[in-house]
């Protein structure tokens, strides 16, 4: 991966967010959102950047920064889950990444711990902004979040805008010398996608770009998968995510046969 950082590569963004003005290429802000009747609170990470800078999805491509969320010193809260909008695919200096431009709200979900008191969320967000050269940067955002709150159309058009589940689908699994091969395939080539992205939850394995051939109604997707020991692994099926972008759409598939 072709990647230049500059020796002032680690800048920190306040919330609430510092203006373009200053120099920087992002400003974040947190949404409160509204608490759902089941407790769980729905809030959102709105990101604007600088024209000509673009930053990542969760799988950034060949080049980019994947964005990475910590919420210690937070209270009344169990888990937070980040949910990510289709994202584009981009060309960089001649790299295909995967990505947002202008600007972007990641919805996440809230469990509390108490559903009738308000959360103090913490967010520190690590992620990647690029234009010419990529810089990674550190977010620092803190947020009330009353115990009702009130609808925001940001927050619930991101949500829409996620990837359409579609089932499974099938898959062949080979060792190879360094790690594990895998052929997936789906009928949804109706989707013409400009990227099929393949994902395991396991730690630390890389996962190659994948090779993407459509075949009439049939999408084939082959990656190479290599743990930091280099030996072919066990891999659940269960645990394999296709997902598939184009059009302005995204469909996920989760779990091969």
């Amino acid at each position: 991966m072709l990647r230049t950082l500059t020796t002032a590569a680690l800048c920190l963004l306040t919330s609430p967010a510092l203006p373009q003005s200053s120099g920087l290429p992002i400003e974040g802000n947190l949404l409160p959102g509204w608490r759902e009747a089941d407790g769980r609170h729905i809030a959102g990470i709105a990101l604007d950047l600088a024209p000509g800078w673009k930053t990542y999805w969760r799988v950034p491509g060949a080049g980019g920064i994947p964005p990475s969320f910590n919420w210690s010193g937070s209270s009344n809260i169990v888990q937070a889950e980040v949910h990510y909008p289709v994202p584009k695919v981009m060309d960089q200096n001649g790299l295909q990444s995967i990505g947002y431009d202008e600007n972007v709200v990641f919805p996440v979900i809230i469990t509390t711990q108490s559903a009738d008191a308000p959360i103090i969320l913490k967010a520190e967000v690590d992620l990647g902004v690029c234009e010419e050269v990529c810089i990674p940067m550190t977010l620092q955002l803190t947020a009330r979040l009353p115990a009702l709150g009130s609808p925001n159309a940001a927050i619930a058009a991101s949500l829409e805008s996620q990837p359409r589940s579609a089932g499974s689908f099938d898959c062949e699994i080979t060792p190879i010398k360094d790690g594990l091969a895998l052929r997936a395939t789906t009928d949804q080539a109706s989707l013409k996608a400009d990227i099929a992205v393949i994902e395991i939850s396991t730690p630390g394995v890389w996962v190659s770009p994948s090779d993407v051939l459509q075949r009439g109604a049939t999408l084939v997707a082959e990656v190479e998968m290599v743990p930091p020991n280099a030996q072919p692994f066990a891999l659940a099926r269960s645990d394999v995510r296709l997902t598939l972008i184009g059009e302005g759409r995204a469909v996920e598939l989760n779990g091969c046969g």
